[in-house]
């Protein structure tokens, strides 16, 4: 037994009454311990789970469909459904079940689920009357026929053995057959009998039956049948309009028989569903589930044939973008195609996706393209729809299409903009077309859809394309209401564009996002000009523009937003100042100012911990080295710089200066106390000016705030004072080993400290 005779697609019916796609698998059939019986197990193609774990049960009723479908139901409103990809392998599984119950595997049904009143009128039924009898397929029996139909809808089982006795003697056929004759006599009361009956075998739900029904020389005469409702004075002309009106048009000549046989059924029967049968009551509802799903498969079998004839499917796109081709014959191709996405719309997500991939490979996109840009209104409305298919199924798709379109001169050919341009010039009054558009736009631009975990660059790639490409085409209309003042405004009246406040509107919008990249943009565009331009133009008066530009200005200060805050008080606050019936020019103002005074602060901060930290960074024991070593330095040696005679770089010097006047900074706030101060015999204090910052290049204030910092420890406790004496620092000079140009200023202050100047190095 090969894989693909028992290869098979697992689907439930939903609430509803749609059958959603379980998966593919392979069925088996096998003995579960635990369920304590032979059982159906489906087990998936891709990772071996376990789709569908199902007892054989004796009572369920199974139906076997179109040769490949087993239907059950498990509960109450839970359907099950295998459809097999061959029908030996449907064969095996239905003896299998057959087997288990023991039932005869010809039959299309097993049993039918009936309440216990039911099965206890049944075991009462002597063993003959396992068929009911039917009447003989007769126009005088006509009326006995049409009550047997009627009656037996009420019970489940007599359902059942209507339909084998239905089946088992042909008796369809013949009654077709016996319509045709009373159409010929005009035999209108046996017309309506007949109308009776073919509606009741409708409602027998039973797959097998509608095989019959449905096939080609048999469903124009059940057609027929139903046009003559009792009901209705005159007949319906339903196989008029299907023979005649609904013409079959192939835009791309069907090779494949079976195919077409396959899409003219498929109409019809929805025909006969949506249009012949009324609306089903409560209580018929259920009576033509098995109808809907005999059209939901064979919709799936129709696009999943197409969708494999890959030839077919590649000359309509040649056909379809073709220069050449016939206004006409066009519009025929494009609407076969929206015709058959329609179709897709039925396919559960796996058969769905595949579907889309396939036309996206084909070039469908190009090719709308090209259609949506046509002058006929029929195929730019058909390829419309078909676009708003594409986006539904992948707006990413869409947006990957279009950024990799040629960038032509005209930006007006690339599909958004061609979308946008047909959105702008509707044509329609109630302006159907262009909402759908609208809303087909706004999916494709919508941020919230390019937040895909593959693809995290999409968001910026996308939009920075639209902006670059899309934008003007979108904002011309009103561009091209505000390029001028309008020449009808009398002269002395207030020169406002009647669009600014629908413009004042979109502003408002967008700065409610507090987004930066948008504030960014307003910025470096100056946007807030014509706004404030338009506060000032509108002068004194109290109207709505006047509070909406108020407003958008009160929201910027509660919220804070600080960059577009600097930038109105930094540009327009002059223009503004003078306003004063309110006071939110003026807390914009506070606002800035605060936010000066913090970044100030903040920055100040962050300097002086910056110099602690480098002040700070040795041990004392590292320091008192240092020290050390920087004065057992030969004291005579005047010319050149001792550092470089020892071996060490340029580069080295700026640090070890630093580390040589921290050890400094450090002794002599230690040695504090015991300094010699200035008394009226004449003896002095010695200041010392430069700290470890200077000699790393930070300027003379920062200098200063680093040595008047270093008063305290790091653990907050005041350092010790110690002597120190004076000869060393007027001799060594160390201070003068590089000239920075603040020195002179900082000696002068020593001056006045001092009556004596500290001598330099070489002086």
């Amino acid at each position: 037994m090969s894989d693909t005779r028992r290869r098979v697609k697992v689907y439930t019916l939903n609430e509803d009454r749609q059958w959603d796609d379980r998966g593919t698998g392979h069925v088996s059939s096998t003995y579960v311990e635990r369920l304590e019986g032979i059982s159906l197990l489906v087990r998936a193609e891709s990772d071996g789970s376990l789709l569908l774990e199902s007892k054989i049960s004796p009572n369920t009723a199974y139906q076997k469909q179109q040769d490949t479908l087993i239907v059950w139901s498990e509960a109450e409103n839970y359907d099950l459904a295998l459809s097999f990809q061959e029908k030996a392998g449907c064969d095996e599984i239905w003896e299998k079940i057959c087997q288990v119950q023991g039932k005869d595997p010809s039959l299309e049904i097993t049993q039918d689920p009936m309440d216990e009143s039911e099965e206890e009128r049944t075991e009462e039924l002597p063993e003959t009357s396992h068929l009911v009898e039917l009447p003989p397929c007769e126009l005088a029996r006509l009326e006995e026929i049409a009550d047997l139909v009627t009656s037996v809808l009420s019970s489940p089982i007599r359902r059942e053995k209507l339909a084998l006795a239905l089946m088992s003697e042909g008796y369809i056929k013949r009654l077709l057959q016996l319509f045709r004759t009373c159409e010929d006599l005009d035999n209108r009361e046996g017309l309506h009998h007949l109308y009776e009956i073919v509606r009741g075998v409708l409602f027998l739900n039973k797959a097998a039956l509608f095989e019959v029904m449905f096939s080609d020389d048999c469903i124009m005469d059940v057609v027929g049948c139903l046009e003559y409702d009792p009901a209705l004075v005159q007949p319906k002309r339903h196989r008029e309009f299907l023979t005649k009106t609904a013409k079959f048009k192939e835009v791309i000549p069907i090779t494949d028989s079976e195919l077409r046989q396959k899409i003219h059924q498929t109409y019809r029967v929805q025909y006969i569903q949506d249009i012949i049968l009324p609306t089903p009551s409560v209580f018929e509802e259920n009576f033509l589930s098995t109808l809907t799903s005999f059209i939901f498969f064979n919709k799936v079998e129709i696009v999943s044939m197409l969708q494999e004839d890959e030839r077919f499917l590649t000359e309509v796109f040649a056909q379809l973008t073709d220069e050449a081709t016939e206004d006409s014959k066009r519009r025929e191709l494009v609407n076969f195609f929206k015709e058959f996405c329609a179709f897709s719309q039925t396919l559960q997500p796996q058969n769905r996706d595949a579907f889309f991939k396939t036309l996206a490979n084909l070039g469908i996109l190009p090719a709308l393209e090209i259609v949506m840009g046509m002058d006929d209104l029929q195929v730019r409305a058909a390829a419309t729809d078909i676009f708003s298919y594409l986006v539904e199924f992948s707006p990413s798709m869409v947006r990957e299409f279009v950024m990799q379109e040629p960038q032509q001169a005209d930006d007006d050919v690339l599909l958004i903009n061609v979308v946008i341009k047909q959105m702008i010039c509707d044509s329609d009054p109630e302006l159907g077309g262009a909402v759908q558009l609208m809303g087909l736009l706004r999916t494709l631009i919508d941020p919230e859809n390019m937040l895909a975990p593959t693809n995290k660059t999409e968001k910026t790639e996308f939009l920075g394309f639209f902006y670059k490409y899309c934008m003007h085409v979108l904002t011309a209309p009103l561009l091209a209401n505000t390029a001028e003042e309008r020449k009808d405004m009398p002269e002395g009246s207030a020169k406002i564009n009647p669009v600014c406040p629908g413009a004042l509107r979109f502003m408002r919008r967008i700065i409610g996002l507090k987004d930066e990249y948008y504030n960014r943009y307003i910025i470096k565009g100056n946007l807030f000009e014509p706004v404030i331009n338009a506060l000032l133009d509108n002068g004194t008066r109290y109207n709505l523009l006047n509070s909406a530009i108020i407003e958008l200005f009160e929201f910027i200060k509660v919220e804070d937003i600080k960059s577009l805050i600097a930038h109105i008080v930094d540009n327009f606050y002059k223009a503004l100042e003078s306003i004063e019936y309110v006071q939110t020019f003026k807390g914009l103002k506070g606002r800035y100012e605060q936010e000066k005074d913090r970044q100030s602060q903040r920055l100040s901060s962050h300097l002086n911990k910056l110099n602690c930290a480098d002040r700070y960074r040795r041990d004392a024991r590292s320091l008192e080295d240092d020290e050390e070593m920087w004065f057992n330095e030969d004291e005579d040696e005047e010319d050149g710089d001792p550092l470089v005679e020892k071996g060490r770089s340029e580069e080295d010097f700026p640090e070890s200066y630093g580390k040589y006047m921290e050890a400094k900074k450090v002794k002599e706030s230690e040695d504090k106390e015991n300094l010699p101060k200035r008394t009226p015999s004449g003896s002095f204090k010695f200041t010392f000016s430069h700290s470890a910052g200077a000699a790393n290049g930070t300027n003379g204030a920062n200098s200063k705030a680093a040595t008047s910092a270093s008063a305290t420890s790091p653990n907050g406790s005041s350092a010790k004072s110690a002597a120190l004496p004076t000869t060393p620092l007027v001799k060594t000079g160390l201070v003068g080993l590089v000239d920075y140009p603040d020195d002179e200023e900082e000696e002068d202050e020593e001056e006045e400290q001092s009556p004596r100047k500290r001598p330099r190095l070489g002086s």
